[in-house]
């Protein structure tokens, strides 16, 4: 196993980011709105940034785009004075080898963990035991605390079981969980299983509240691209025992997810278009929403806004 020269901080409780990626016109990185991105959510005040995720294009960067946006997300932070905030990396591959060497380069450019998605591709060859041997793999070899990535969407499917989960987690170097499968039964029996200081966390905005009420310690949810403020004000609400506005809160966030379920990462970037001036295209072959659409988005996305600015 990789020793690591310092001991890994626990992840704190809270709204985590799974950020969306920006490129320029000629289809390049754009580096600065990268930076503004990052500053306007640690200012908003939630625990820590993802990069890499679902909602961060991963599969259309090159493995030097990767690393350029974390050394860029990372100093974003750190000059703006949020240098002990979280940053956590989208690391997963189909190969053990290249998640290994993701995870190394998101260490060498400044995250402080990694976030893996279970290997499907060949799903039909890879029995529970394989995922579990190579989440083992990755986690002896990898410079930075491993979390497990469970989304059936992005897996073809795979759906890792709480047991499954709860045995992986079992490896030192493993302290996470993100469950964007939505199952709160599932994150309940994990948060019980797990080692003390494994970060337990649902996958959706809609589902903060739920989440919170059987043990989870937050989430990672891409709507807080748009409504960061109203999410941690979810579990500021809960934490202080106020279950009827917290539930009242929760249901208007949970509408413009439901928007952003529907549209994905696309349909984030239009949203920050419209409400914040910012966001641009996805790569190709993704693209914008239709006029129809966006009309849609940002009709969705209306009340939660509206929301997000009372909280400012």
């Amino acid at each position: 196993m990789t020793e690591s020269l310092v001991q890994p901080r626990p992840l704190p409780d809270g709204v985590y980011v799974p950020t969306v990626a920006f490129f320029k016109e000629n289809d390049e990185v754009d580096l600065e709105t990268t930076q503004r991105h990052a500053v306007y959510l640690a200012e908003a005040g939630v625990a820590g940034l993802l990069v890499h995720g679902s909602n961060g294009e991963a599969v259309h960067l090159s493995r030097e785009e990767r690393s350029l946006i974390i050394k860029t997300t990372r100093a974003a932070l750190d000059q703006s004075d949020h240098h002990l905030m979280p940053l956590i990396a989208g690391c997963g591959t189909q190969s053990t080898r290249e998640t290994i060497q993701l995870c190394r380069d998101a260490a060498a450019a400044g995250a402080n963990f990694a976030i893996v998605l279970p290997p499907a591709y060949y799903g039909s060859l890879l029995n529970t035991s394989k995922i579990v041997q190579h989440f083992y793999d990755v986690a002896d070899a990898s410079p930075v605390p491993v979390m497990i990535y469970n989304f059936p969407g992005a897996c073809s499917g795979l759906d890792l079981s709480s047991d499954t989960i709860l045995q992986i987690a079992k490896h030192p170097n493993v302290l996470g969980v993100k469950l964007t499968c939505g199952n709160t039964g599932k994150l309940a029996r994990v948060v019980d299983g797990a080692k003390p200081g494994f970060f337990v966390a649902g996958g959706s905005a809609d589902f903060i509240l739920q989440g919170l009420v059987v043990g989870g310690h937050g989430t990672i949810a891409g709507t807080a691209n748009l409504v960061p403020r109203a999410c941690v004000r979810i579990c500021e609400l809960f934490n202080a025992g106020k279950l009827k506005e917290a539930r009242q809160l929760q249901a208007i966030v949970a509408k413009a997810d439901w928007i952003a379920i529907q549209t994905g990462f696309a349909g984030v970037k239009a949203a920050l278009q419209h409400f914040e001036a910012y966001g641009g295209n996805p790569r190709k072959p993704c693209g914008q929403p239709s006029g129809e659409g966006v009309e849609m988005i940002t009709n969705g996305f209306q009340e939660a806004i509206a929301l997000e600015r009372s909280l400012a």
